[in-house]
Formats: structure tokens, C-alpha cells, sequence
């Protein structure tokens, strides 16, 4: 049988990775034209399942329409005033959003004092549309998960190494704090696993800034010896992720859960 699917999944990576490029320079266009956008604040939650090979993540495709349009997420949203218990505990509030957003894009139940708080993401600053997010993980319940194919248009069950590998290929799309937290999630085989390593560890904060790299955009954070200018072509400790013709490039070697 002949081979037909590498030309289509080496012209999908081309057109991903032209797409991602262009994107942040018509981000750069917009910034000099109307100025930094506000950070929003907002919640997000990584529902996993056990499934028959392994660790697995409830993963939705946003509408094209919408903001992050086609990219696969996790549920959340902004956080809205009804999230608020009136005590000014942003991350209480938060964990209200991701609740009850996983409920309305899902219609799945969570508790919000079961969610685990284990990241925070903050945009750079050319982002037109900037949600400075937290970062839950909870179990998935028993409920089926429905959506309203409105906001959300499909959904699935990854399991993160088949998620990055399938944006890699060029057959989804996602954002890097998506991809960076699959990648985490990936580093555990069972939800019990996940929970309790997420949970004893302390929480990250990603501030973003973007350099220019060799291929394309780099995100750098706190740890990077380029994070302070953002030129990625500092020497030394790194913690970032490039983006290149052949995928993204994840480099934490800087980091520590001490600093």
C-alpha cells in the first residue's frame, strides 16, 4: 500500500507553524496601534479520567467564531461577579469560575473545594485578549459530558501524550499554556497520581514574555537567563518554549520549585 499521509501531515505542521508565526505578528501590529490589553481574570480545570490507556483529559474545541476560536481547551472561563463569596479570595473565586464553568461547557458537576490549584498564567503583554488564569485539576464524576455545540462544538478524551502529539502533526490546535500543562499532567499514569503530585507541589506562575528565537516566537518565564530582556539568545538556564517548523520545544532546566 502506498504511503499518501506524510506529505499531508509534513503540510499541516507547515501551515501550523506559518499560522502561529503570523499570529503573533499581527499581535505585535496590534499592540503598537492600540496599547496593552487588561489581564482578565479567569479559571480553567483539567477534568481526568482513567481510561483504557491511561491518564486522560476532557479536551474541547472552542467555536472559530470565539475567542481562542478552534483551539482545543480545557473548560473555563472569565470569572464573573457571581463567583465572588464576598471575602475578596480571588483563588476561592476562581475555583467557583472553573466549577461552574466546567458545568456550563460540559454539564458536568464539580465542587470547587476539590479542584487542585497548581498554576497560574499570566499573557504577555502584546496579547489583544489577555486571561490571566488559574489552573485546577479535578477528577472527572460520572456524568456524561454534553455540550451546548454553541461556545463549544466538540469534545474528547486524550490522553495528553496523544493530545501533543496530534498538535505536533498539525491536527489540532493549542495554546501554550494548554500544551505546557498537558505536558505536566503527561509526567503522571493515574488520576490519584495526578492530584496528589500537583497538589504536594507548589503552585507555578507563568508571567509570559515573547523573544524572537532562530524558527519563530519564544515564550520565556521566570528561571530563563533571557527572561529579563526577552532576548532568548542570553546563555544559560532556560525555561521556555520555542516554537520551530517541527513542534513546540519545552526547555525547564531553570526552573525550580525552590526559587
Amino acid at each position: 500500500m502506498s504511503d499518501t499521509t506524510e506529505p499531508d501531515v509534513d503540510s499541516r505542521k507547515r501551515a501550523a507553524y506559518q499560522r502561529e508565526v503570523l499570529q503573533f505578528d499581527e499581535w505585535r501590529e496590534q499592540l503598537e496601534r492600540n496599547g496593552e490589553a487588561p489581564a482578565i481574570p479567569a479559571a480553567t480545570v483539567v477534568v481526568l479520567r482513567d481510561g483504557p490507556g491511561g491518564l486522560e483529559s476532557l479536551m474541547l474545541r472552542k467555536n472559530s467564531r470565539l475567542a481562542f476560536g478552534g483551539m482545543w481547551v480545557f473548560p473555563g472561563g472569565r470569572i464573573d461577579d457571581g463567583d465572588h463569596d464576598g471575602t475578596g479570595d480571588l483563588i476561592a473565586a476562581a475555583r467557583n469560575a472553573a466549577a461552574r464553568e466546567a458545568g456550563e461547557e460540559a454539564a458536568i458537576v464539580l465542587d470547587p473545594a476539590d479542584l487542585v490549584h497548581f498554576s497560574y498564567w499570566i499573557p504577555p503583554p502584546l496579547a489583544p485578549k489577555r486571561f490571566a488564569t488559574w489552573f485546577f485539576a479535578a477528577e472527572a464524576p460520572d456524568e456524561e459530558v454534553s455540550i451546548d455545540d454553541g461556545e463549544i462544538v466538540r469534545h474528547e478524551w486524550m490522553t495528553p501524550a496523544e493530545a501533543l502529539h496530534r498538535r505536533d502533526a498539525g491536527e489540532i490546535e493549542l495554546i501554550a499554556p494548554t500544551w505546557v500543562t498537558l505536558r505536566t499532567v503527561g509526567q503522571f499514569s493515574t488520576v490519584a497520581g495526578a492530584l496528589e503530585g500537583l497538589g504536594r507541589r507548589r503552585s507555578r506562575r507563568y508571567e509570559t514574555r515573547i523573544g524572537q528565537g532562530e524558527h519563530g516566537p519564544v515564550s520565556l518565564w521566570h528561571g530563563d537567563a533571557g527572561y529579563e530582556t526577552a532576548d532568548p539568545r542570553v546563555p544559560g538556564p532556560r525555561h521556555r518554549l520555542e516554537i520551530t517548523p517541527d513542534g513546540y520545544l519545552f526547555d525547564e532546566s531553570g526552573y525550580s520549585d525552590t526559587d
